[in-house]
């Protein structure tokens, strides 16, 4: 085989442009599946992301307990004013396993202002992985950082909602001052890709927001798990793990609950103890129950399986990912097929080229003793050196032709070593496949009609 190899490149050599532009034409193909194949993972990972952004891996937890409509609906709503959510609280919550973003949340309604231009806006202070949680991205700078929460920096990031009304559409804020009480902000970025309402939002730090508000606690916390079917099973864990930091199960709790009585509807907790005082709730359970009574959502979320909610929303993902692959598999097997075609036709006319224009050498080799085995055997290896060298190259300019369209079309492209060894494989294969024919044909000449070939 060795041998095989050099006369191969001997051959080959005799015509480098030929070969060349030979080559071309299984590099484009295996570049052409290289490139796709990435985009499609990158495709699939981003339908994958959007997806889990949707709010189905949410967890909320609020601070107080206070309930309208009656105890027995058991669902907590003017929640907020309690100040027993601390930013320690936070921290153990975000420690917990599963968890893969937490940010602590406080609330203020009131005016922004722009110079002359004055907006009544939802401010709200977090912690710098808010954007995270929801998958949003940088429309114009970037989201404050940690260092600027443990500052309490005084900057601001806008929803694109709330930069049109204080400055008007597509205009660029970054770098310009804005008023809130007492606090002049810098503008550091504005974030696009939430619902209305979020995009009417000003976004400071947590910690600066507590300052301007005077407070030392948080109004919520905003969990995202790992996985989107963890949701319910978090929400089930933060509550014996907040009513222990809470000290809810404790004798005094008990004693200071007989003394002072439940203070307003709150909803009693699971333990028939002392009463939570905080609420936690799935964005799944939420969307589920928005616009509904109170009443008649207490009875859809009591008729709910254990873990229903999630349940619905995985079967909802998992279908839409295997729709998403399934499509995109067969796009990337047609155009994969297409290119390695027209490489492998490409071949095989330079291979039947070839044995035309070396049947005097075949003959003279048949004549010295060389088998028919050994003849296909030759034409099969310039084959497949021609298919694999067009396949390095293939591989290389694929890797390259990820890279510009991740950089230049800003789609994300992930070229797998997996994907890499199926391309070669599948290089070498059109070799074998498309080189056959050329190689049968040349073994079967008669020695003697050869030798006479003119």
């Amino acid at each position: 085989m060795p041998h095989s190899l050099r006369i191969a490149l001997r051959a080959l050599g005799r015509h480098k442009l030929r070969t060349a532009l030979t080559t071309l034409g299984m590099t484009i193909g295996v570049a052409a599946v290289i490139t796709m194949v990435a985009l499609g993972t990158g495709a699939q990972e981003t339908v994958a992301d959007d997806v889990r952004s949707a709010g189905t891996n949410l967890v909320r937890v609020d601070a107080g307990n206070f309930t309208r409509g009656g105890e027995e609906s058991k669902i907590a709503t003017g929640l907020g004013s309690a100040s027993t959510l601390t930013p320690d609280d936070a921290l153990a919550i975000a420690a917990m396993p599963g968890v893969k973003y937490a940010s602590s949340v406080a609330r203020l309604r009131g005016f922004v202002a722009n110079g002359s231009t004055r907006e009544y806006l939802q401010i709200l202070g977090t912690d710098a992985a808010y954007p995270q949680l929801y998958g949003w991205r940088s429309a114009r700078g970037k989201f404050f950082q940690a260092a600027d929460v443990s500052a309490a920096g005084a900057v601001a990031v806008l929803g694109t909602g709330a930069r049109d009304r204080l400055f008007g559409a597509e205009v660029n804020p970054v770098g310009r001052d804005l008023q809130i009480r007492d606090v002049t902000a810098r503008v550091v970025g504005v974030v696009s890709g939430g619902d209305d309402d979020q995009m009417d939002m000003v976004f400071v730090p947590i910690t600066l927001l507590q300052r301007v508000l005077g407070i030392q606690h948080l109004h919520s916390v905003v969990v995202a798990t790992m996985q989107a079917g963890d949701a319910t099973r978090l929400a089930d864990e933060i509550k014996p793990l907040l009513r222990k930091r809470h000290h809810l199960d404790t004798d005094a709790a008990m004693a200071r609950l007989r003394q002072g009585g439940l203070l307003g509807n709150q909803s009693p907790s699971a333990t028939f103890g002392v009463p939570d005082d905080f609420t936690v709730k799935t964005q799944a359970a939420e969307a589920l129950t928005k616009g509904l009574y109170t009443s008649v959502a207490a009875f859809v979320l009591a008729n709910m399986p254990k873990g229903g909610v999630d349940q619905v929303n995985l079967e909802e993902m998992s279908g839409t990912l295997q729709r998403a692959g399934t499509t995109m598999t067969a796009l990337l097997a047609a155009i994969a097929a297409i290119s390695l075609v027209v490489g492998g036709i490409g071949i095989m006319n330079v291979m039947l080229v070839s044995v035309s224009e070396r049947t005097r050498e075949i003959g003279l080799r048949r004549a010295v003793g060389a088998r028919k085995r050994d003849v296909m055997v030759q034409f099969l290896v310039e084959a497949v050196t021609l298919s694999c060298c067009g396949g390095l190259a293939g591989i290389v300019f694929g890797f390259v032709a990820a890279a510009v369209v991740t950089r230049v079309l800003e789609w994300p492209a992930s070229v797998s070593p997996a994907a890499v060894a199926l391309a070669f494989g599948i290089a070498a294969a059109v070799g074998v496949f498309f080189g056959f024919y050329p190689a049968r044909r040349a073994s079967r000449l008669d020695p003697i009609d050869a030798l006479r070939y003119e």
